[in-house]
């Protein structure tokens, strides 16, 4: 129940868009609400550390937000060992169960790509998290018989020898330079700055956006592919030039250490160790991560929280092996975010499992058990949801003869604050279907 809470969490936080409240934080009308008292400072802290939490970060460092997609990818390796354990009760041989691996891979890219389409046509994407879970997902399966210790080797050598991959595949100087000008003229990356394409030098530039060995992968795969016209119009004898963002679709190599140690995980916790040791393992193993990775790249380390002077002394000695980037997928931000979500599933486990509160995550546990229900729903329904909203409230206020009735509570241009309770109605809405399958007993899975 511990991952069906973990997984509900993570669901939920997906679904709610951060009940938009970044963008509430850039209001000048909230920040400056309590200008000239005493609470002027501690309030706008407060908008300011919900504005970089609730968003993700530029290129390099992490957020709260940034933790989403690394959890799902990681929960996919904690469910392996209870899922197969469960279909070899049932009988299964192996033959059946690689197969039914495979068809799970290729579902699940397929809805991956389904979900970034539209009725003008197939949109041939792989970036999202749908696509990456699938493309890695059957070489997960075929490690699930190892034991921790070569599991831990598997994933070292996956960062390992991706990042030397990374650092040594040479940078195509022309076709840099092509891709700048194409995503200038046809206005692909709204707001990107020069700081995006030079903020590293010598031999860590093979980490820039858009310039990097994944990035010229994509512009060989994909222009393969059929494309959208209308969405990537051909331009210097291709269609696709970036995904928007600086997402890659190799991310899926460095993002199965991911769910290696998402697998390490569960084969943990479906071992017969007691729940301290269990427990323990997994503080550990989050540490060392933390660790490993912080040692690789100092720019992480939480020196905001040091005095000036201080923070400057440390930034003179800082270093960085390999830059902690989500958007690549790079080798430090593998293990720097695993660390995060090996403490996450340990705090549930603590919090279900030990001590016993289980009626207090239900409602997150009604989402984990429908997962894909839910993902669906958020990248399919909650605008129209949104938008039924409403028409509902504006008829009731009609109906009622209300001037500032309803839809002045969900009209951001009247009510301030309108965005929270516009998605928290949404997200809550979403939530009510999953609790209706939950009582009947439906289960969308693959």
């Amino acid at each position: 129940m511990s991952l069906d809470a973990y997984r509900g969490f993570v669901m939920l936080l997906m679904a709610s868009s951060g009940l938009a409240l970044t963008r509430i934080a850039g209001r000048e009308e909230v920040l400056t609400q309590f200008d000239g008292t005493q609470w002027a400072g501690a309030w706008r802290a407060v908008w300011d550390t919900l504005g970089y939490q609730l968003s993700h970060v530029e290129w390099t460092g992490c957020s709260f937000w940034d933790l989403i997609q690394p959890s799902f990818m990681f929960m996919v390796g904690v469910s392996l060992p209870f899922s197969t354990a469960r279909r070899d009760s049932e009988g299964r041989s192996g033959t059946m169960g690689l197969l039914h691996a495979a068809w799970r891979s290729l579902v699940l890219i397929g809805l991956g790509v389904a979900l970034s389409s539209s009725v003008s046509g197939i949109h041939f994407t792989f970036v999202n998290v749908l696509s990456q879970i699938g493309l890695g997902y059957l070489f997960l399966y075929l490690l699930r018989g190892l034991s921790l210790k070569p599991l831990a080797g598997c994933a070292a050598a996956i960062l390992i020898g991706y990042g030397a991959w990374f650092t040594l595949q040479p940078i195509d100087q022309p076709e840099v330079q092509l891709t700048k000008q194409y995503l200038v003229e046809h206005s692909a990356e709204p707001g990107l700055a020069e700081l995006d394409w030079s903020q590293f030098q010598g031999w860590a530039a093979h980490w820039n956006k858009h310039t990097n060995a994944a990035a010229q992968v994509d512009r060989e795969i994909l222009n393969q592919l059929p494309r959208m016209e209308e969405r990537e119009p051909e331009w210097n004898g291709k269609g696709f030039w970036a995904n928007r963002g600086g997402y890659q679709t190799l991310n899926f190599i460095p993002s199965l250490a991911t769910m290696i140690f998402g697998l390490m995980a569960g084969i943990v916790l479906r071992s017969d160790r007691d729940d301290g040791a269990r427990l323990r393992w997994l503080f550990l193993a989050g540490l060392s991560c933390f660790g490993i990775a912080m040692a690789a790249d100092t720019t992480i380390w939480p020196t905001q929280w040091l005095p000036i002077g201080l923070q400057k002394q440390l930034h003179e000695y800082s270093w960085s092996i390999c830059p902690t980037v989500k958007r690549i997928w790079t080798p430090t931000w593998a293990v720097f975010s695993a660390g995060w979500t090996f403490w996450m599933l340990g705090f549930f486990y603590w919090l279900v499992e030990i001590m016993g509160c289980r009626r207090i995550v239900v409602p997150l546990a009604i989402v984990g058990l429908n997962s894909i229900t839910m993902y669906c729903m958020a990248q399919l329904f909650k605008g129209w949801i949104g938008g039924a909203m409403h028409v509902v409230a504006k008829t009731v206020d009609q109906i009622a003869g209300w001037t500032d009735g309803l839809s002045w509570w969900l009209n951001a241009d009247s009510f301030v604050y309108a965005p929270v309770l516009d998605y928290s109605l949404r997200l809550f809405a979403m939530w009510c279907v999953c609790l209706w399958m939950y009582r009947r007993g439906l289960y969308i899975r693959i």
